[in-house]
Protein backbone atom coordinates (compact mmCIF):
# COMPACT_ATOMS: atom_id res chain seq x y z
CA UNK A 1 0.00 0.00 0.00
CA UNK A 2 2.74 2.47 0.94
CA UNK A 3 4.85 1.63 -2.11
CA UNK A 4 1.86 2.07 -4.38
CA UNK A 5 1.07 5.54 -2.96
CA UNK A 6 4.69 6.50 -3.26
CA UNK A 7 4.77 5.54 -6.93
CA UNK A 8 1.63 7.57 -7.65
CA UNK A 9 3.13 10.63 -5.93
CA UNK A 10 6.36 10.36 -7.89
CA UNK A 11 4.44 10.04 -11.15
CA UNK A 12 2.33 13.09 -10.33
CA UNK A 13 5.46 15.05 -9.45
CA UNK A 14 7.09 14.20 -12.79
CA UNK A 15 3.96 15.16 -14.71
CA UNK A 16 3.68 18.52 -12.94
CA UNK A 17 7.37 19.28 -13.51
CA UNK A 18 7.04 18.53 -17.20
CA UNK A 19 3.98 20.72 -17.54
CA UNK A 20 5.72 23.58 -15.76
CA UNK A 21 8.68 23.35 -18.10
CA UNK A 22 6.47 23.42 -21.18
CA UNK A 23 4.59 26.48 -19.93
CA UNK A 24 7.89 28.25 -19.17
CA UNK A 25 9.21 27.61 -22.69
CA UNK A 26 6.01 28.83 -24.28
CA UNK A 27 5.97 32.07 -22.28
CA UNK A 28 9.68 32.69 -22.96
CA UNK A 29 9.33 32.12 -26.68
CA UNK A 30 6.42 34.56 -26.86
CA UNK A 31 8.44 37.27 -25.04
CA UNK A 32 11.43 36.93 -27.39
CA UNK A 33 9.47 37.03 -30.62
CA UNK A 34 11.20 39.34 -33.17
CA UNK A 35 9.81 42.83 -33.72
CA UNK A 36 8.21 43.76 -36.96
CA UNK A 37 10.75 44.49 -39.78
CA UNK A 38 10.58 47.91 -41.49
CA UNK A 39 12.08 49.16 -44.76
CA UNK A 40 14.60 52.04 -44.63
CA UNK A 41 16.79 53.73 -47.24
CA UNK A 42 20.42 52.54 -47.34
CA UNK A 43 23.37 53.50 -49.54
CA UNK A 44 23.92 51.32 -52.60
CA UNK A 45 27.54 52.54 -52.85
CA UNK A 46 29.92 54.79 -50.97
CA UNK A 47 28.78 58.41 -51.02
CA UNK A 48 31.65 60.83 -50.45
CA UNK A 49 31.35 64.38 -49.16
CA UNK A 50 29.83 66.70 -51.75
CA UNK A 51 28.10 63.94 -53.75
CA UNK A 52 24.67 64.75 -55.15
CA UNK A 53 22.36 61.88 -54.21
CA UNK A 54 20.70 60.10 -57.14
CA UNK A 55 18.16 57.31 -57.30
CA UNK A 56 20.86 54.81 -58.36
CA UNK A 57 22.82 55.59 -55.18
CA UNK A 58 20.01 54.31 -52.95
CA UNK A 59 18.21 51.09 -52.19
CA UNK A 60 15.76 49.81 -49.61
CA UNK A 61 16.89 47.57 -46.80
CA UNK A 62 15.31 45.86 -43.76
CA UNK A 63 15.49 47.40 -40.30
CA UNK A 64 14.80 45.32 -37.21
CA UNK A 65 13.11 47.15 -34.38
CA UNK A 66 11.86 50.69 -33.99
CA UNK A 67 13.12 53.28 -36.48
CA UNK A 68 15.32 55.98 -34.85
CA UNK A 69 14.40 59.65 -35.38
CA UNK A 70 16.00 61.14 -38.48
CA UNK A 71 16.39 57.88 -40.39
CA UNK A 72 15.22 58.12 -44.02
CA UNK A 73 12.42 55.77 -45.07
CA UNK A 74 11.56 57.21 -48.53
CA UNK A 75 13.98 57.72 -51.40
CA UNK A 76 12.19 60.68 -52.93
CA UNK A 77 12.75 62.80 -49.82
CA UNK A 78 16.55 62.87 -50.23
CA UNK A 79 17.06 62.92 -53.99
CA UNK A 80 19.27 65.77 -55.34
CA UNK A 81 20.61 66.59 -51.88
CA UNK A 82 24.30 66.92 -51.13
CA UNK A 83 26.24 64.63 -48.79
CA UNK A 84 27.96 66.46 -45.91
CA UNK A 85 29.44 63.36 -44.23
CA UNK A 86 30.68 60.17 -45.89
CA UNK A 87 28.10 57.37 -46.13
CA UNK A 88 29.35 53.81 -46.59
CA UNK A 89 27.72 51.01 -48.65
CA UNK A 90 24.80 49.35 -46.86
CA UNK A 91 24.63 52.09 -44.21
CA UNK A 92 21.21 53.43 -43.30
CA UNK A 93 20.99 57.09 -44.29
CA UNK A 94 20.30 59.71 -41.64
CA UNK A 95 19.02 63.22 -42.29
CA UNK A 96 21.98 64.87 -40.54
CA UNK A 97 24.37 63.32 -43.08
CA UNK A 98 22.77 65.31 -45.90
CA UNK A 99 22.68 69.00 -46.80
CA UNK A 100 19.39 70.92 -46.48
CA UNK A 101 16.95 70.89 -49.36
CA UNK A 102 18.06 73.30 -52.08
CA UNK A 103 21.64 73.66 -50.77
CA UNK A 104 23.00 71.67 -53.69
CA UNK A 105 26.12 69.55 -53.68
CA UNK A 106 29.84 70.15 -53.68
CA UNK A 107 32.02 71.81 -51.10
CA UNK A 108 29.64 74.71 -50.43
CA UNK A 109 26.97 72.36 -49.09
CA UNK A 110 29.33 71.14 -46.36
CA UNK A 111 30.02 74.61 -44.93
CA UNK A 112 28.01 75.24 -41.73
CA UNK A 113 26.18 78.56 -41.35
CA UNK A 114 28.47 81.37 -40.20
CA UNK A 115 31.62 79.62 -41.43
CA UNK A 116 33.88 80.12 -44.44
CA UNK A 117 36.08 77.77 -46.48
CA UNK A 118 39.52 79.23 -47.25
CA UNK A 119 41.72 77.49 -49.81
CA UNK A 120 45.42 77.27 -48.96
CA UNK A 121 47.95 76.12 -51.56
CA UNK A 122 50.35 73.66 -49.94
CA UNK A 123 53.06 71.17 -50.82
CA UNK A 124 54.08 67.89 -49.19
CA UNK A 125 55.83 69.74 -46.36
CA UNK A 126 53.27 72.47 -45.76
CA UNK A 127 50.42 69.97 -46.02
CA UNK A 128 51.92 67.76 -43.28
CA UNK A 129 52.93 65.05 -45.77
CA UNK A 130 49.36 64.35 -46.83
CA UNK A 131 48.00 63.81 -43.32
CA UNK A 132 45.92 67.01 -43.45
CA UNK A 133 42.76 65.17 -44.48
CA UNK A 134 39.11 66.20 -43.94
CA UNK A 135 38.14 66.21 -40.29
CA UNK A 136 41.67 66.75 -38.98
CA UNK A 137 42.65 69.78 -36.93
CA UNK A 138 45.65 71.98 -37.69
CA UNK A 139 47.42 75.11 -36.46
CA UNK A 140 48.51 77.76 -38.96
CA UNK A 141 52.00 79.25 -38.66
CA UNK A 142 53.48 82.11 -40.67
CA UNK A 143 57.16 82.96 -41.18
CA UNK A 144 58.76 86.09 -42.56
CA UNK A 145 60.15 89.48 -41.65
CA UNK A 146 57.78 91.83 -39.80
CA UNK A 147 56.97 94.97 -41.80
CA UNK A 148 58.98 98.05 -40.91
CA UNK A 149 61.83 96.01 -39.42
CA UNK A 150 65.18 95.40 -41.05
CA UNK A 151 65.93 91.77 -41.85
CA UNK A 152 69.39 91.89 -40.27
CA UNK A 153 68.26 92.99 -36.82
CA UNK A 154 66.53 89.89 -35.45
CA UNK A 155 66.20 87.73 -38.57
CA UNK A 156 63.15 85.83 -39.76
CA UNK A 157 60.33 85.28 -37.29
CA UNK A 158 57.70 82.52 -36.91
CA UNK A 159 54.33 83.06 -35.23
CA UNK A 160 51.18 81.00 -34.70
CA UNK A 161 48.20 82.97 -36.02
CA UNK A 162 45.38 80.37 -35.93
CA UNK A 163 44.83 77.29 -33.78
CA UNK A 164 42.50 74.28 -33.86
CA UNK A 165 41.27 74.89 -37.41
CA UNK A 166 39.28 72.09 -39.07
CA UNK A 167 40.35 70.75 -42.46
CA UNK A 168 37.26 70.80 -44.66
CA UNK A 169 38.76 69.12 -47.71
CA UNK A 170 42.11 68.31 -49.26
CA UNK A 171 42.87 67.51 -52.85
CA UNK A 172 44.34 68.72 -56.09
CA UNK A 173 43.68 71.79 -58.15
CA UNK A 174 44.80 72.75 -61.63
CA UNK A 175 46.63 76.02 -62.25
CA UNK A 176 48.56 77.38 -65.22
CA UNK A 177 52.27 78.06 -65.20
CA UNK A 178 54.10 80.90 -66.96
CA UNK A 179 53.73 79.11 -70.30
CA UNK A 180 50.01 78.52 -69.85
CA UNK A 181 50.34 74.80 -69.19
CA UNK A 182 48.17 73.21 -66.47
CA UNK A 183 50.04 72.33 -63.29
CA UNK A 184 48.62 70.18 -60.48
CA UNK A 185 48.93 71.78 -57.05
CA UNK A 186 47.81 70.58 -53.64
CA UNK A 187 45.03 72.61 -52.03
CA UNK A 188 43.69 72.36 -48.48
CA UNK A 189 40.40 74.05 -47.59
CA UNK A 190 40.24 75.20 -43.98
CA UNK A 191 36.98 75.90 -42.14
CA UNK A 192 37.17 79.31 -40.45
CA UNK A 193 34.97 82.14 -39.32
CA UNK A 194 34.92 85.42 -41.35
CA UNK A 195 37.61 87.13 -39.23
CA UNK A 196 39.93 84.14 -39.43
CA UNK A 197 39.36 84.02 -43.19
CA UNK A 198 40.68 87.58 -43.52
CA UNK A 199 43.74 86.78 -41.43
CA UNK A 200 44.48 83.63 -43.40
CA UNK A 201 44.02 85.33 -46.76
CA UNK A 202 46.42 88.15 -45.87
CA UNK A 203 48.97 85.75 -44.41
CA UNK A 204 48.94 83.49 -47.49
CA UNK A 205 49.73 86.47 -49.74
CA UNK A 206 52.34 88.24 -47.64
CA UNK A 207 54.21 85.43 -45.86
CA UNK A 208 55.01 81.73 -45.90
CA UNK A 209 52.38 79.41 -44.36
CA UNK A 210 53.01 76.15 -42.53
CA UNK A 211 50.28 73.78 -41.30
CA UNK A 212 50.89 71.90 -38.05
CA UNK A 213 48.83 68.76 -37.38
CA UNK A 214 47.27 68.40 -33.91
CA UNK A 215 45.18 65.87 -32.02
CA UNK A 216 41.46 66.47 -32.73
CA UNK A 217 40.72 65.90 -29.03
CA UNK A 218 43.20 68.61 -28.01
CA UNK A 219 41.11 71.78 -28.14
CA UNK A 220 43.16 73.90 -25.73
CA UNK A 221 44.60 77.11 -27.14
CA UNK A 222 48.34 77.32 -26.48
CA UNK A 223 49.94 80.65 -25.61
CA UNK A 224 53.02 80.95 -27.82
CA UNK A 225 54.84 84.30 -28.20
CA UNK A 226 56.59 83.45 -31.47
CA UNK A 227 60.22 82.65 -32.26
CA UNK A 228 62.98 84.80 -33.80
CA UNK A 229 65.96 83.55 -35.75
CA UNK A 230 68.35 85.23 -33.36
CA UNK A 231 67.02 83.18 -30.42
CA UNK A 232 67.90 79.90 -32.18
CA UNK A 233 71.59 80.76 -31.85
CA UNK A 234 71.36 81.74 -28.22
CA UNK A 235 70.25 84.81 -26.39
CA UNK A 236 71.25 88.02 -28.20
CA UNK A 237 74.04 89.97 -26.47
CA UNK A 238 72.87 92.66 -24.17
CA UNK A 239 73.85 96.21 -25.13
CA UNK A 240 76.50 97.79 -22.86
CA UNK A 241 75.10 99.63 -19.92
CA UNK A 242 75.39 103.42 -20.16
CA UNK A 243 78.10 104.98 -17.94
CA UNK A 244 76.95 105.98 -14.51
CA UNK A 245 77.25 109.69 -13.99
CA UNK A 246 78.11 110.92 -10.52
CA UNK A 247 75.24 112.52 -8.81
CA UNK A 248 75.91 116.16 -8.06
CA UNK A 249 74.18 117.60 -5.03
CA UNK A 250 73.58 121.31 -5.41
CA UNK A 251 75.09 123.36 -2.60
CA UNK A 252 73.40 126.54 -1.51
CA UNK A 253 75.67 129.57 -1.93
CA UNK A 254 75.94 131.94 0.96
CA UNK A 255 74.97 135.42 0.12
CA UNK A 256 77.39 138.09 1.43
CA UNK A 257 75.89 140.92 3.37
CA UNK A 258 76.08 144.16 1.51
CA UNK A 259 77.48 147.02 3.54
CA UNK A 260 75.50 150.19 3.07
CA UNK A 261 77.42 152.92 1.25
CA UNK A 262 78.67 155.95 3.22
CA UNK A 263 78.25 159.26 1.45
CA UNK A 264 81.03 161.83 2.13
CA UNK A 265 80.22 165.44 1.49
CA UNK A 266 83.26 167.39 0.26
CA UNK A 267 83.70 171.13 0.59
CA UNK A 268 82.68 173.16 -2.53
CA UNK A 269 85.14 174.48 -5.06
CA UNK A 270 86.10 178.10 -4.42
CA UNK A 271 87.34 180.26 -7.32
CA UNK A 272 88.71 183.86 -7.00
CA UNK A 273 87.90 186.09 -9.98
CA UNK A 274 89.96 189.32 -10.68
CA UNK A 275 88.36 191.74 -13.08
CA UNK A 276 90.65 194.80 -13.17
CA UNK A 277 90.58 196.39 -9.80
CA UNK A 278 87.49 194.35 -8.89
CA UNK A 279 87.95 191.15 -6.99
CA UNK A 280 85.21 188.50 -6.50
CA UNK A 281 84.80 184.83 -5.44
CA UNK A 282 82.64 182.00 -6.80
CA UNK A 283 81.82 178.68 -5.17
CA UNK A 284 80.79 175.39 -6.91
CA UNK A 285 79.50 172.36 -5.06
CA UNK A 286 81.43 169.06 -5.45
CA UNK A 287 79.59 165.81 -6.28
CA UNK A 288 79.33 163.50 -3.31
CA UNK A 289 81.68 160.46 -3.15
CA UNK A 290 80.62 157.07 -1.94
CA UNK A 291 82.89 155.20 0.45
CA UNK A 292 82.76 151.36 0.41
Amino acid sequence: MNSRVTGILLLALLISAGATYLVYRAVGARGQSPAATAEVVVAARQLDIGTLVKDTDLKMGPWLGSIPPGMVTKKETILNRGVVAAIYPGEAIMENRLAPVGAGAGLAATIPPGKRAVAVKVNEIVGVAGFAVPGMRVDVLISGNPPGQAANTTGMQVKTILQNIEVLSAGQNYQKDAEGKPVVVQVVNLLTDPEQAEVLSLASNESHIQLVLRNPLDTETAKVPGTQMSTLFGAPPKPPAPPVRPRVTPVAMKQTERVPEQIILLPPYQIEILNGATRSEAKFARPPEAKQ
